[in-house]
C-alpha cells in the first residue's frame, strides 16, 4: 500500500496522519485495530505463537515497541510481554468499554492501539503487555522489516 509522509507534531518525532491517510497505510484489519481500537481474535494474529529472535515495532509509525527477549507465552493467543523497549515508547490510558476496567496500550510516537496491559505477568515486571498482532510489525535480528511504516 502507498503512504503518505508523516507530519511531526511540535517539533518532536510524533506522527500524525489523517483517517483518510491512516485507511490507505494499512489493512483493514489493522486499521481496526490501531485507529479504531479493535481486537483481532484470539489465536489468530501473525505474531502469537512466534519465537524468532528480534524485535516488534508499531505497524503505523515504525517506533520500537517490544524486544523477542521479553515475549512469553501467557496462554492468551495474542503476543505477550513482560515490559517494553523503553517506557516512554507507551502509554497508558484507562479503557472502561464493554463493562470492564482495564489499562490501555498506545503508540506513544503515533497514538496506536496495542492491546491492553495486566498485572498477571511473569517476574521481573509481573507485567503483562497484551498485544494485537495487527498493531505489530517484526523484525528479525539481523533483518530489516517488509513494512516501510514511519
Amino acid at each position: 500500500m502507498s503512504q503518505s509522509a508523516p507530519s511531526s507534531v511540535a517539533g518532536d518525532d510524533r506522527v500524525s496522519r489523517s483517517d483518510a491517510e491512516w485507511r490507505e497505510q494499512l489493512s483493514p484489519e489493522q486499521y481496526l485495530v490501531t485507529r479504531q481500537g479493535g481486537t483481532e481474535r484470539a489465536f489468530t494474529g501473525a505474531y502469537w505463537n512466534n519465537k524468532q529472535a528480534g524485535s516488534y515495532s508499531c505497524v503505523c509509525c515504525g517506533a520500537e515497541l517490544f524486544d523477542a527477549s521479553a515475549k512469553f507465552d501467557s496462554g492468551t493467543g495474542w503476543p505477550s510481554f513482560w515490559e517494553g523497549v523503553k517506557p516512554e515508547a507507551i502509554t497508558t490510558h484507562t479503557d472502561s468499554s464493554h463493562g470492564m476496567s482495564r489499562t490501555e496500550i498506545r503508540c506513544a510516537r503515533c497514538d496506536a492501539h496495542l492491546g491492553h496491559v495486566f498485572s498477571d505477568g511473569p517476574r521481573p515486571t509481573g507485567l503483562r503487555y497484551c498485544v494485537n498482532s495487527a498493531s505489530l510489525d517484526f523484525i528479525p535480528a539481523g533483518g530489516s522489516s517488509a513494512s516501510t511504516a514511519g
